[in-house]
């Protein structure tokens, strides 16, 4: 999703845009990644590639999140270092920040306390990768830089019914529940925390601007800067889909966090902001859900 997105903005940008399908090219493998990057000699890498899901899958598949992530991380980083790479944007995400970070959460909340139980092992292996491209910027002198998107959505999402993400995850389980006519869409968990929600073309935009007009060390957050409770952001979607029987909330199962909200203030000072705003981003992403343009593969 982050890298489709990734590559329609940059379709305007007047450059050669080289993709790594996850078809031809397995980042996990060492010498495949390595080899590609000194085949195609790439002046900038945005590394948006992951192995991602929502609390379910974080939860089920630990040995997976971190290994896979940490391979990915390694692979890229280390490779486009040798292969001479001018500049790269490693993309976070929100969930490197402690549980109960105090919100909004800001740049400097990193590693001042526990993680989110459920999604640590993902978090860990993206924590490696901000720390590895400021360890090759201070040893190295190498333009290697990070930002740290909040909860995505939008076209190319992944619908799994179990491994999804939460938008994703009701676009799907409200569209069911219309064309089953179904009286009651249960969400997952109580429907208090509050998350906040940034479209993909957003977050593609914000990282071509990072790439074009920042250079430093710390790593950068990508947001909105507000957020809504998951009660609300079921109703909307709901809304979108044309759903109108009953929201349940099955409270046996985790919440989470109770709120995650990034301090989105250094990037704005910079000159970015987003602006899509969530009705019409959802609208987008439901489209591209009815045209088939996402993953659906249980």
């Amino acid at each position: 999703m982050a890298g489709s997105a990734i590559v329609r903005r940059l379709a305007g940008e007047g450059c050669e845009i080289l993709t790594a399908p996850r078809q031809a090219l397995d980042l996990t493998q060492q010498s495949d990644t390595e080899r590609w990057l000194e085949q195609m000699k790439p002046d900038a890498v945005f590394l948006a590639a992951g192995h991602v899901g929502g609390i379910f899958a974080n939860d089920a598949y630990p040995a997976d999140f971190i290994a896979d992530n940490l391979a990915i991380g390694l692979n890229v980083i280390r490779g486009s270092y040798r292969a001479g790479v001018k500049k790269l944007l490693a993309l976070g995400s929100s969930c490197i920040y402690p549980k109960l970070a105090t919100q909004p959460m800001s740049e400097d909340a990193l590693l001042t306390g526990p993680l989110e139980p459920t999604n640590e092992w993902y978090a860990v292996a993206k924590i490696a990768a901000i720390k590895l491209c400021e360890a090759y910027r201070k040893q190295h002198g190498a333009d290697f830089i990070s930002a740290m998107p909040t909860n995505l959505y939008g076209r190319g999402d992944n619908y799994h019914s179990k491994n999804s993400h939460v938008p994703a995850a009701l676009i799907r389980r409200f569209h069911e529940g219309k064309l089953a006519n179904a009286p009651t869409v249960t969400v997952w968990g109580t429907g208090k925390p509050r998350r906040e929600f940034l479209c993909s073309d957003d977050l593609a935009d914000a990282c071509v601007f990072l790439m074009k007009h920042y250079s430093d060390l710390p790593f950068l957050n990508v947001g909105t800067g507000e957020d809504v409770a998951i009660a609300d952001f079921a109703s909307e979607v709901a809304r979108v889909v044309g759903y109108d029987g009953r929201i349940a909330f099955d409270t046996t199962r985790p919440d989470g966090p109770p709120r995650k909200l990034l301090d989105v203030s250094k990037i704005k000072t910079l000159g970015w902001s987003p602006k899509i705003g969530l009705h019409e981003g959802l609208a987008t992403a439901y489209a591209d859900f009815l045209a088939g343009g996402g993953r659906m593969v249980d």
